[in-house]
């Protein structure tokens, strides 16, 4: 397929896109991935953290301390979702016919989760569909992965089983995004936003580089400390190709041949990004190496002082005992993780067929290793020497430990790099400011345009887009309906608490209105007319709403509700 078409689609199709903010569509329009975080940057929500006392004196500290105070708050008050059912399920069909002449299935299962890609051999190995619960439904189901705005994310304390806000990664990542720039001050031109297959989460070019990872964030050092919890925030990375980087400059998507993205900032991008992901091996390094790939653990043994004798305990015994102390094997509070352990567990002899870790300590005090260097990497494989079965796969694995050469989207497609306009936002603007702005960007810049309907102000964007989203992409609604009769449905949407979970003139979309259990009167017409739309398809209606409220005509019926969005329409859905 000739990837010179792919973006040919009509632009009601990308407009309406930036409503619904799929997977498969920001796959399509990766310049939606940037529209939702202005979109973010633009709401009240986040600017109101600014006044919450967990940032008193924010300003005065280090952007590095700052990042790890909103980290704090984020894990405080956000889930992780990635229920199927959220948003509802379409087919692969369905998506497919949606850009038909656009962009093809076998294009899709190399580059997107949803349609048949599964990474290298670890996606193999997991049986991806399997792992996110798509087993269950035949291979042409896929889910809804739709990205939440903070006003959707903040919702899902009204829906049941959930305490708090929650959204997924790419919700994550793009909150994250515009709470770092409005909170933390941290400016857009520091901010990269990654995209692989199956993840997302942004690089925060402050010090040694900060990954966020869903509400978590990952520093250089805690990259290498070998826990499971370091290990998982690594698998995107580690495993897939990454499918978009977006910045403030532009984006660079694997599939498509034009990058918008500033060729100089995605250079310093890639040289910061690896820099981060590769490590000097040391003593520590080795010992969080252990860490995580316990299946090696049974090479090695560590020698402790018990009652002034050397004792020598199995590596795997001393890293179990980590689980319940504050103690680690990997650095200086060895010694009082050795004293909590009782002196049954230690052999008074060097155990046969097993390596000290501790030789390591001396010899990197005396040998710097580069493991780029083959000279280093000899000497440092005659320290490994031993009888184990795994002996040979050690030193390898510990490069792959220290070093990952992540798959960049200029791998696989020459890129030409197309000049454009940046986001030029500033960390001293006002949040009126920013919206000024952004206003004033929006026949030059598309980004600025899209975000706007991501953002759902019905004052600022047409309709149609809104519309269209509405009433062919919220499943969720529809299927909990089915259940009742058109009585019923009509009772129950009418009873659904009075309140928008969008401020002013925005306006939530129907299967939002459903499961938050709420929604202002125009929406929650909406939300009726789509559920209509779907059991009688023949049937006409009208909706209109003015400064009395909205209204749904269904053939001769007139529907009331209440509505305060003080907003104009009349058309025939």
């Amino acid at each position: 397929m000739n990837t010179d078409t792919l973006q040919t689609v009509q632009p009601l199709e990308k407009y309406s896109s930036a409503i619904t903010l799929s997977d498969m569509e920001i796959f399509i329009f990766p310049e939606l991935l940037y529209s939702l975080l202005l979109a973010n940057i633009m709401s009240p929500r986040i600017w109101a953290w600014r006044d919450d006392p967990w940032f008193e004196g924010i300003e005065k500290m280090t952007k590095y301390r700052r990042v790890l105070r909103l980290k704090q708050f984020i894990m405080d008050n956000y889930e992780f979702n990635l229920d199927l059912d959220t948003w509802g399920l379409t087919t692969k069909d369905k998506e497919l016919a949606r850009f038909r002449g656009t962009i093809d299935e076998d294009t899709l299962s190399r580059s997107n989760a949803l349609f048949g890609y599964e990474g290298d051999k670890y996606y193999f190995d997991i049986d991806i569909r399997r792992h996110f619960g798509l087993d269950k439904y035949t291979s042409d189901i896929i889910p809804y992965w739709k990205t939440e705005t903070v006003e959707a994310m903040d919702a899902f304390r009204h829906r049941e089983g959930y305490s708090g806000s929650a959204g997924e990664c790419v919700s994550l990542s793009t909150l994250y995004a515009a709470a770092l720039f409005i909170v933390c001050r941290i400016p857009l031109e520091d901010i990269y936003i990654i995209a692989t297959p199956l993840h997302s989460q942004n690089f925060v070019d402050v010090r040694e580089g900060i990954l966020t990872n869903n509400r978590r964030v990952v520093t250089k050092n805690m990259w290498f400390n070998g826990t499971e919890i370091t290990y998982k925030a690594q698998r995107a990375i580690r495993n897939e190709q990454i499918t978009i980087v977006a910045h403030n400059t532009g984006y660079i998507h694997a599939v498509y041949p034009d990058a918008t993205i500033d060729k100089d900032a995605y250079r310093h991008f890639k040289e910061r990004l690896q820099s981060f992901l590769v490590t000097e091996v040391n003593a520590e390094i080795v010992a969080n190496f252990l860490r995580q790939e316990s299946r090696l653990q049974t090479c090695f043994q560590v020698v402790g002082e018990c009652h002034g004798k050397q004792r020598y305990i199995p590596a795997e015994r001393l890293y179990a005992y980590e689980h319940n102390s504050p103690y680690r094997v990997s650095d200086h509070t060895r010694e009082k993780l050795i004293c909590e352990i009782d002196e049954d567990e230690f052999y008074p002899d060097p155990i046969p067929g097993r390596v000290s870790i501790n030789i390591f300590e001396e010899f990197f005090k005396q040998n710097k290793i580069d493991l780029s260097k083959p000279e280093d990497v000899e000497r440092l494989h005659a320290q490994f020497s031993c009888n184990n079965a795994h002996g040979e796969e050690i030193l390898d694995s510990l490069i792959s430990f220290c070093r990952i050469t992540p798959r960049y989207p200029d791998n696989e497609t020459k890129q030409s790099f197309v000049e454009t306009a940046p986001v030029e936002l500033s960390t001293d603007m006002s949040r009126d400011e920013v919206i000024a702005y952004l206003e004033s960007q929006r026949s030059s810049l598309p980004v600025a345009d899209l975000a706007f309907y991501a953002y759902r102000d019905m004052t600022r964007t047409d309709w149609e887009p809104f519309v269209k989203a509405s009433m062919e992409r919220n499943p969720v609604c529809i299927e909990a309906a089915k259940k009742w009769d058109d009585a019923r449905v009509v009772e129950h949407v009418q009873r659904l608490v009075n309140e928008s979970i969008y401020d002013g003139p925005r306006l939530a979309q129907p299967d939002e209105v459903w499961n938050f259990g709420r929604g202002d009167g125009l929406e929650r017409a909406i939300c009726l007319a789509n559920i209509w739309k779907a059991r009688h398809p023949n049937a006409t209606l009208e909706l209109t709403s003015d400064d009395d409220g909205a209204r749904l005509r269904i053939d001769d019926q007139d529907i009331h509700f209440a509505s305060e969005k003080g907003l104009s329409i009349q058309r025939t859905l």
